[in-house]
């Protein structure tokens, strides 16, 4: 098996981002949130910076705020105030030019970017089992990537989806899914949660998000002509480049959780 020179970067970048979310992540609160709505603004400009959306700064003003408003509602405001998000992202794409296209392609960057601030603040909410639930998720995704990059150089076979994502194979990809079920469980045995089986598909579904979210950045640059999102984190591109599984799987759990108990989305996902 050979390593790609990408490696190292990428690694030497993990070992500085991960202990920082995991570190506000178990601080909670403001910090958390804080993170969340920088990470999901840096988020919106790369992703209007790849669809080359013009007024930027416009978008972001508008986008941004209408994102800060719904995350305040969510932490301590009133609940109406969530849908500045949908308003935020509405008025970001009156203001582009470019047609239809150009404003459909600015609205879906707000969501985008919000769906992740969203649905991690949501799962931490939950005084019991939230900082769980956010390392659970992170458990999950980040094994699906180590594993699919291994599993995929060390055993190799057929291309996923060449035309997309050439180096991505089916071997990385079922690796990658059954690893991060692994994982997933690991942790809800290692909080003491006591959790049937039944959680290990929510870890399954989680992990295929996952890599469905990789594989649409990879569209979503391919598309539009672009290496990588951004060049913010060394080896590894920008921070859409990083969150691109993170941003599909959040979304998922967070689903999965207010499906089951919508009172505490974090315990509807990790009690069953």
């Amino acid at each position: 098996m050979t390593i790609g020179a990408d490696f190292l970067p990428r690694l030497g970048s993990a070992l500085v981002l991960g202990p920082l979310v995991i570190g506000a992540a178990a601080w909670g609160g403001r910090p958390f949130v804080l993170l969340c709505f920088l990470a999901s603004l840096m988020l919106l400009r790369e992703w209007a910076k790849m669809v080359c959306l013009p007024r930027l700064p416009g978008v972001l003003a508008l986008g941004g705020g209408g994102l800060a408003c719904a995350l305040f509602a969510l932490v301590a405001g009133p609940p109406m105030l969530i849908l500045a998000l949908p308003a935020g992202a509405l008025a970001g794409a009156l203001i582009v030019r470019g047609g239809p296209t150009m404003r459909l392609w600015a609205m879906l960057g707000v969501v985008y970017a919000g769906a992740l601030a969203f649905s991690l603040t949501l799962l931490r909410l939950d005084p019991a089992f939230g900082l769980v639930a956010v390392i659970w998720l992170l458990a999950v995704v980040w094994t699906t990537d180590i594993a699919a990059y291994f599993c995929g150089r060390l055993i190799g076979g057929p291309k996923l989806w060449p035309r997309v994502s050439p180096n991505k194979t089916w071997s990385g990809a079922v690796g990658g899914v059954l690893f991060a079920v692994g994982a997933g469980m690991l942790t809800v045995w290692l909080a003491g949660i006591d959790s049937s089986l039944l959680a290990a598909p929510a870890a399954f579904a989680a992990s295929a998000c996952s890599q469905a979210g990789d594989l649409f950045e990879s569209s979503m640059k391919r598309r539009f002509g672009v290496k990588d999102s951004g060049h913010l984190i060394p080896g590894h591109g920008g921070l859409m480049d990083r969150l691109d599984g993170l941003v599909v799987a959040a979304v998922l759990a967070c689903l999965m959780g207010l499906v089951r108990d919508p009172a505490s989305p974090a315990a509807g996902l990790l009690v069953w």
